[in-house]
């Protein structure tokens, strides 16, 4: 949206409607000459930063990819463990079981002795 440079009455009174005129059409000939070269510019940094941006951007996905894997592997020997962890508890609750049955084996044997013993009596 550009701007158009207007000059007060007293300007034009004093240099003439021409000259003014030609002042006026030099400013905003400047003015656009400047935007042009503002927006151009704009254009190319704005381009590299968008590039430098995409840079980031990969770079940032190559990491998360990198640590996605780390993860995964990390939660592959947490679940080796936990395998390894669940068999030894199992191992461990087989034995109790087993001594505990031996236990009410020898627990119901004598108490069925001293029934029997006291039934004799």
């Amino acid at each position: 949206m550009p701007v158009t440079a207007k000059l007060s009455k007293k300007f034009y009174d004093t240099l003439g409607d021409e000259v003014t005129n030609e002042l006026v059409a030099w400013l905003n000939a400047v003015d656009e000459s400047y935007r042009t070269e503002f927006r151009d510019l704009f254009a190319a940094n704005f381009g590299r930063l968008e590039a430098e941006m995409r840079a980031l951007e990969a770079r940032v996905e190559a990491k998360l990819e990198k640590l996605h894997g780390h993860v995964d592997e990390r939660f592959l020997i947490l679940e080796t463990h936990m395998a390894a962890f669940e068999a030894r508890i199992d191992a461990r609750f087989d034995r109790f079981e087993a001594r505990m049955l031996r236990w009410m084996l020898v627990f119901w044997a004598g108490t069925m002795g001293t029934v029997i013993a006291l039934l004799k009596l």
